[in-house]
């Protein structure tokens, strides 16, 4: 029992980290995969006993693999990771591109990511759900941060944190490629009530 309790856990910290990186709500992912909210509801509070064709369900909506959504904490191990062995989640023409290189564990997880901006390349995120945070640190050339329609310019060796709720964009400014390290702090989950 102590076994199934764990995976259960789990599973429930897993759907929810990759829901809030999708910046799905339950009802959206609910609909998606064909599962209800109140299915969904139970099973980020560690509750029910999903089987095996809804975590598949869920899995394919996330863009995941059902072995992700059982994996366990990494508790007492340690990852390390190199940005360039991680494959680009976005790049651009001119040669720009961000790479997820890890997403920490935990009740308010943070995403970090390995940037490259070429001169004059932007990209523009779509804003984050309340309370997110990021983090940019510029440890190589220069960057335009665009937040909420107003400039700021970030060079090397300066950071820069903002509300991830506003509407931004990221743009490579200067004459070289840009290269900052973000980090992206998801908000804690919701306590419980019983």
């Amino acid at each position: 029992m102590v076994e199934t309790t764990a995976a259960l856990r789990s599973v429930a910290f897993n759907v929810r980290a990759a829901r809030l990186r999708a910046g799905l709500s339950l009802e959206e992912l609910g609909r998606r995969a064909e599962v209800s909210k109140g299915a969904l509801v139970g099973l980020e509070k560690a509750e029910g006993n999903p089987n095996l064709a809804t975590l598949v369900r869920l899995a394919d909506t996330l863009g995941i693999s059902v072995s992700a959504l059982m994996q366990g904490s990494a508790e007492n191990h340690v990852r390390v990771v190199t940005a360039d062995q991680v494959a680009p989640l976005w790049t651009g023409e001119h040669g720009s591109r961000a790479r997820l290189v890890v997403t920490t564990s935990g009740t308010a997880p943070t995403e970090i990511w390995h940037w490259q901006l070429a001169p004059g390349e932007e990209y523009p995120s779509h804003p984050h759900q309340s309370g997110v945070v990021e983090t940019i640190n510029v440890t190589h050339g220069r960057m335009t941060l665009v937040v909420d329609g107003t400039d700021y310019t970030v060079e090397a060796g300066q950071t820069a944190t903002f509300d991830g709720a506003a509407p931004h964009t990221y743009r490579g400014a200067g004459t070289e490629t840009c290269h900052l390290i973000m980090t992206v702090h998801l908000p804690p989950a919701p306590a419980t009530t019983t």
